[in-house]
């Protein structure tokens, strides 16, 4: 699948994945501080943003589509990062793929397996009647019912987009409903990364935890962990100037 990117700066390689219900215009911020130093790559995976859709949703599909990427573009070698889903896709790549993955950063998430808990974002979302909608204030006034958390109805709905018809989702929210299950799959067993890792987690988040260490020691052995402070599950918004500190330290 070819999917959609934006690219910028100069230097080595550095290729962003976004999380879950988000798109490449999530890490812009971040961008903006690294431009100087690396050729950034700024992805949308497939179901998302302007990446086209798929009825196969999966990390080993997206894993694919990121060699493709890389391929088409003649990237052997890259800095990898990744955040929540796309921390999924960025280890799933570096285990399968390592001689393609300089280094590698995942952003709030852990190797293992996460039950499903976005089942009010999708009842909400889906209760959209975009037909009837007449503003993105309808919009979130809907998704209020579901979702009462200001910050993330603004993240759900900047996947809220516009045709000559009226208002489409660019997510594939029938296929991400279907398949939510594949987003908490864990690393296969015995999968391992031995390059240089380096995971980042809000240290107001509860997805990366102590019990969580002997996950990281197995699958990654070169990793090292740092807490962003007063920060959440999407650190990257929240304290973006941290997080690129801690990358460039990480990156050199």
């Amino acid at each position: 699948m070819t999917l959609n990117f934006k690219k910028s700066g100069s230097g080595p390689p550095l290729v962003i994945l976004h999380g879950l219900f988000g798109s490449l215009d999530n890490w812009f911020s971040i961008a903006k501080e690294l431009v100087e130093h690396y050729t950034l790559y700024l992805i949308d995976q497939r179901n998302h943003g302007d990446s086209p859709h798929s009825d196969e949703w999966d990390y080993a599909a997206m894993v694919e589509d990121l060699k493709e990427l890389l391929d088409a573009d003649g990237l052997e070698k890259i800095y990898l990062m990744g955040h929540s889903m796309g921390g999924k896709t960025a280890m799933n790549f570096a285990v399968k793929y390592p001689e393609r993955v300089e280094k590698l950063i995942v952003a709030d998430i852990a190797p293992r397996y996460y039950p499903v808990h976005h089942e009010s974002i999708l009842e909400g979302l889906n209760s959209l009647e975009l037909k009837s909608i007449q503003s993105r204030k309808d919009a979130d006034e809907q998704l209020a019912k579901y979702i009462p958390e200001l910050g993330v109805r603004q993240f759900l709905l900047k996947s809220l987009s516009r045709d000559s018809e009226g208002f489409v989702w660019k997510i594939n929210l029938p296929v991400i409903t279907k398949n939510i299950e594949n987003v908490g799959e864990a690393l296969s067993e015995g999968s391992h990364f031995d390059g240089p890792t380096l995971f980042l987690a809000g240290a107001n988040s509860n997805y990366v935890q102590q019990k969580d260490l002997p996950d990281l020691e197995a699958h990654f052995p070169n990793y090292q962990l740092e807490f962003i402070a007063n920060a959440g599950h999407w650190l990257h918004a929240e304290q973006p100037h941290a997080v690129v500190e801690e990358m460039r330290k990480f990156l050199g």
